[in-house]
């Protein structure tokens, strides 16, 4: 695959991963989540346990891409471009976390926005400074080291949500008035440590992307990806029996299974897109993957706005904005459940809808 041509397949990827990002993170009610857009509640790996680590990879895919531009060293103009990129992502993404309140004594620090920052920067340092090999050796080694981390110094039950050595360095760095409490303590699951193995997700996207680009024949390029993706998932599964598959502490079992998926996938799309061009399927994908995290950032701010600005009276008193779309619109046309889905099939077409009108306007927006 010539180094000019664009990797269509992986723009489709991207857009598919954008468009569930938004879709998982906008139902109706927490409480009729549509089953599919469920995470795991500990252990385990459901669809939506999915999409986070897809996207990582697919930066790391786009990252050998965009990199050509630097002959793949570490100069001081790559620096202090990755640099102001992982600063500017990770602004943005307290700026959601505080915004409209901001109310910065009990501000979370840590979320998606801010792992895919610290991912993205440290990742790409790395491998800019290493030679292939090297990255390889890196990745496990990280992976393996972070097992023996949270086995050594975790609690009677070191992968489990009260005793895992995760929490206990965002205690100790962040304090717990900064940490997230969606899982009843203070628990981040975009933690700092957690985000170490979360960077071998695109370290390893990265290592991926160097093979597309690098194949002689483009025909057997999608059975090498699906040799690595069934190679990562079997390793992942393995792994499990030891270091149980886990996205809240983003676990090394973890890491490999849902690359190993990723890559099968983005098998499938190369094989569809690029190689045999079905791509009129694959066009509204390619919508969404053209600006993918102005379009997220859009999303939570329209969802925050929804919540914690926009409010309507109801015979209960007030209800915020997100909450009474839900009751006056898509629980009584669909019921509670599939209502719930509706709300977020139509935030999905929303967005995509903006994203329409900047592809079509030619307007890509680099964050």
């Amino acid at each position: 695959m010539k180094a000019s041509q664009r990797l269509i397949s992986l723009d489709a990827f991207r857009g598919l991963t954008i468009m569930l990002m938004i879709v998982v993170n906008t139902p109706g009610s927490w409480k009729y989540v549509y089953p599919p857009f469920r995470h795991s509640e500990w252990h385990g790996c459901t669809p939506t346990d999915l999409v986070f680590p897809f996207f990582l990879f697919i930066v790391g895919v786009a990252m050998y891409y965009s990199f050509r531009k630097y002959n793949h060293s570490l100069s001081t103009n790559a620096f202090v471009k990755i640099l102001k990129r992982t600063v500017f992502i990770f602004a943005i993404g307290l700026f959601l976390n505080a915004f409209p309140r901001f109310n910065f004594e009990q501000l979370r620090i840590m979320g998606v926005l801010q792992r895919i920052a610290l991912a993205y920067g440290f990742a790409s340092v790395l491998v800019l400074l290493l030679k292939k090999w090297a990255r390889w050796v890196l990745a496990f080694s990280i992976l393996f080291g972070y097992w023996v981390l949270l086995w050594a110094l975790g609690g009677d039950d070191p992968y489990s949500l009260e005793a895992n050595y995760v929490t206990k360095i965002d205690l100790l760095i962040l304090g717990a008035q900064h940490i997230y409490k969606g899982f009843g303590i203070a628990f981040d699951p975009e933690g700092l440590l957690s985000t170490l193995p979360a960077m071998v997700n695109v370290i390893l996207g990265y290592q991926i992307g160097e093979i597309i680009a690098g194949a002689a024949n483009k025909k057997l390029l999608p059975v090498k990806l699906l040799i690595i993706g069934i190679a990562g998932i079997l390793l992942g599964l393995f792994w499990n029996i030891y270091f149980p598959i886990n996205k809240p502490i983003w676990t090394s079992s973890y890491v490999l299974y849902t690359v190993g998926i990723g890559s099968s996938l983005l098998a499938l799309f190369v094989w569809l897109i690029d190689i045999h061009k079905f791509r009129s399927w694959a066009h509204p994908l390619i919508v969404y993957g053209m600006n993918p995290l102005f379009i997220y950032v859009l999303s939570g701010l329209w969802a925050r706005t929804l919540i914690y600005i926009i409010h309507f009276s109801s015979g209960d008193g007030t209800v915020n904005g997100y909450t009474w779309l839900y009751n006056t619109i898509f629980a009584p046309l669909f019921g509670n459940m599939f209502g719930s889905f509706m709300f977020a099939a139509f935030h999905g077409l929303l967005f995509w809808f903006i994203g329409w009108l900047l592809y079509r306007k030619k307007i890509f927006i680099k964050i």
